[in-house]
C-alpha cells in the first residue's frame, strides 16, 4: 500500500440492544433488528464483497456489539427474519402489480424494491442466515477489521466507578468475540464513546490494543497531544486511544450540512406502511394494526416538509452519491496536505459513524462507501484507507497521554444519558452492581442451580446497564418499552438476589428467565468478584 500524505480510518459502529421475545409470536421492537439486516448489514456486506471481488483496497473497521452478535446468532430471530424477508418480497410483488394498474409513476421503483429484496434473501440464504460467518470471512480475507464493544453497550461514566462491573462488561465482550471470530479482538468500542480514566487498564487485561474517544476526549488529554486527534496516544497502560476527527464526521452527520439530507436522496419517513390504505398494507405491518415502516419508500427528501415531495430517482441519487464520495475524498486530500506540514508521520483521520446510518437512515450510504473506496484507489494518491491496527503497526511509537472523561453525543459529557427523563435508572443500576459484587464474593465456587442463578443475575445486571434505555427515554420514542425493559431486568435480578440469600430459588421461574434472556453463554459471574 502506497500513500503520499496520510490515512483515512472509517469506523462503523454496529449496535442494537438485545431485543428477543420468544413469549410472543410478533414483537414490534424486534423490527429494529430485522430492518437493520435488510437495510444496513446485508447491503454493507454486499458492498464489501463487490470491493473484494474487484480487488479494491477497502480497509474499514466495524465494531459489532455483543448484544447484536447474540441476536445475529440466535436461531429464533433467524427464523423470524426469514419469514420477514419473505413477506417483504410478497409486498414488493403486490406493489409491482398495484403500481402497474394504478400508479405507474412508482412502477419502476416497485420493481427496484422487488429486486433488492430478492437479492437480500439470496445473500441471507447463501450464508444460511449466519451473518457472523459472512463478516468473519471478510475479516479473514484482510479488508475488514472487526472489533468488539462493551458487552451490553453501557455508559461507563455513569456507572459509579464500579470497577468490577466494568471488568465484567469488558471480559464478557472479549469472550463473546473470541468464540464467534476465533481470535482475540484488537480493539474495543466503548458504549457512547464513554471513557473514564483508568478504564484502559481493563482493556489491557483482555489484550485490547486500542479504543476510540470523541474529539475533546483527546484534545483535553493530560498532557495535551502534540498532534491533536490526527495521531493516536498511548495511555499509561500501553493501550492506544484514537480521537474522532470533527471535519470528516460533520460532512456525514450534520443535519444541516451532511450528505444524507440532500434533496436527491431517498426520504426515510415517507413509507408505504403509512401512505397506503390500511386494509391493503395490514399483512405487512404490526398484527395489532399499528402502522410501521416496511422499507418500501417512493419519495425523495426534496425538502423538510412531508408534503409535496417528488418521486425518488435512483439514478439521480447514484450520481449524487458519486459526487459526494468525490467531495469527501477531495476534502480529505486537502486535510492531510495541510496536516503533514507539521507532523513527523503521516496523519490519520478517524471518521466513526453508527453503522445503521448507512442504508437504514441514509439509503445510499453503502453505495457512498463503495464509491468512496473505489475513488480512493483509482482517482488520487494522497490518502489511503487503513485500520487502527495497521496504523499502530506502521507507527508503534506514540505520545503517552491520558484522555479525559468524555463521551460523544450532545455536549460531550453524558448529558444525553443522565437528565430529567432518565436519571432515575442509575440508583437501581448502582445498587444492582453493588449486589452483584456481593453475590460473587459470597458464592465464589457455586455449582448447579446456584451457579445458573448467579450467571443469570449477571446477565440481568448487564442488560439493565444498556445505554439504549436511557437514550430512548431522552428521545421520547418508545419510552414505555425502555422503561419496561429497565424495570423487568431490575425486578428479575432482585428476585434472584433474594432467592440466593434466602436459599429459595424458583428453578422453574429461573429457567423461563434464562429462556428469554439467553445471551452470552460464556458469561462468568466470577468476573464480579475481583
Amino acid at each position: 500500500m502506497t500513500v503520499a500524505y496520510g490515512y483515512l480510518t472509517i469506523v462503523l459502529h454496529a449496535h442494537l440492544p438485545f431485543v428477543r421475545h420468544p413469549e410472543a409470536s410478533s414483537y414490534m421492537e424486534e423490527e429494529w433488528f430485522f430492518e437493520a439486516i435488510t437495510e444496513t448489514y446485508v447491503p454493507l456486506l454486499s458492498a464489501f464483497e463487490r470491493l473484494q471481488r474487484d480487488e479494491v483496497d477497502f480497509r474499514i473497521t466495524m465494531s459489532f456489539s455483543p448484544t447484536l452478535l447474540s441476536m445475529m446468532a440466535d436461531d429464533l430471530l433467524k427464523e423470524r427474519y426469514a419469514q420477514k424477508i419473505d413477506r417483504l418480497i410478497e409486498l414488493a410483488e403486490k406493489e409491482v402489480d398495484r403500481t402497474w394498474r394504478e400508479d405507474r409513476t412508482f412502477h419502476e421503483l416497485a420493481k427496484m424494491y422487488r429486486h433488492r429484496f430478492y437479492e437480500t434473501r439470496d445473500c441471507w440464504r447463501r450464508y444460511d442466515g449466519d451473518l457472523v460467518r459472512a463478516f468473519r470471512a471478510l475479516q479473514e480475507a484482510g479488508g475488514l477489521e472487526i472489533i468488539t464493544c462493551t458487552a451490553t453497550h453501557p455508559f461507563f461514566p455513569l456507572l459509579d466507578r464500579n470497577w468490577a462491573a466494568f471488568r465484567a462488561q469488558v471480559h464478557t465482550a472479549a469472550s463473546v468475540y473470541e468464540r464467534l471470530f476465533g481470535r482475540r479482538s484488537q480493539g474495543m468500542w466503548l458504549g457512547e464513546c464513554g471513557y473514564v480514566p483508568g478504564l484502559d487498564e481493563l482493556l489491557r487485561e483482555e489484550g485490547i490494543r486500542f479504543f476510540f474517544v470523541d474529539t475533546h476526549g483527546l484534545l483535553f488529554a493530560d498532557p495535551r497531544p502534540l498532534y491533536g486527534v490526527h495521531a493516536p496516544v498511548y495511555c499509561r497502560s500501553g493501550v492506544a486511544a484514537f480521537g474522532r476527527d470533527i471535519e470528516s464526521s460533520k460532512q456525514v452527520w450534520s443535519a444541516q450540512e451532511g450528505y444524507p439530507g440532500d434533496p436527491s436522496y431517498r426520504d426515510f419517513y415517507r413509507d408505504v406502511g403509512f401512505d397506503l390504505a390500511h386494509d391493503y398494507i395490514a399483512p405487512y405491518i404490526h398484527p395489532q394494526g399499528i402502522r410501521t415502516f416496511t422499507g418500501v419508500k417512493y419519495y425523495a427528501v426534496t425538502h423538510r416538509s412531508m408534503d409535496g415531495k417528488r418521486p425518488y430517482d435512483p439514478h439521480q441519487a447514484y450520481l449524487k452519491a458519486a459526487e459526494h464520495a468525490g467531495n469527501f475524498m477531495f476534502n480529505r486530500e486537502r486535510q492531510v496536505e495541510h496536516l503533514r506540514a507539521n507532523m513527523d508521520r503521516r496523519p490519520i483521520i478517524v471518521a466513526p459513524y453508527d453503522a445503521e446510518l448507512f442504508g437504514h437512515w441514509w439509503y445510499e450510504g453503502p453505495m457512498f462507501l463503495e464509491l468512496l473506496f473505489r475513488k480512493l484507489q483509482y482517482d488520487q494518491g494522497a490518502v489511503a484507507p487503513i485500520t487502527p491496527s495497521g496504523y499502530l503497526r506502521e507507527y508503534p511509537t506514540n505520545q503517552v497521554s491520558t484522555p479525559c472523561l468524555s463521551s460523544w453525543g450532545e455536549k460531550g459529557y453524558g448529558d444525553y444519558w443522565c437528565n430529567g427523563s432518565n436519571a432515575w435508572v442509575y440508583r437501581h443500576l448502582h445498587k444492582m452492581g453493588e449486589r452483584m459484587v456481593e453475590l460473587a464474593r459470597r458464592f465464589p465456587q457455586a455449582q448447579g442451580l446456584r451457579r445458573r442463578a448467579l450467571d443469570q443475575a449477571a446477565r440481568e445486571v448487564m442488560l439493565a446497564q444498556a445505554s439504549d434505555w436511557a437514550f430512548i427515554m431522552k428521545t421520547g420514542t418508545t419510552v414505555p418499552y425502555a422503561t419496561k425493559r429497565t424495570v423487568d431486568h431490575v425486578t428479575r435480578f432482585t428476585r434472584i438476589y433474594e432467592g440466593l440469600l434466602g436459599d429459595s430459588l424458583d428453578e422453574q421461574w429461573l429457567a423461563e428467565v434464562a429462556r428469554r434472556d439467553n445471551l452470552f453463554p460464556e458469561i462468568d459471574y466470577q468476573a464480579y468478584a475481583s
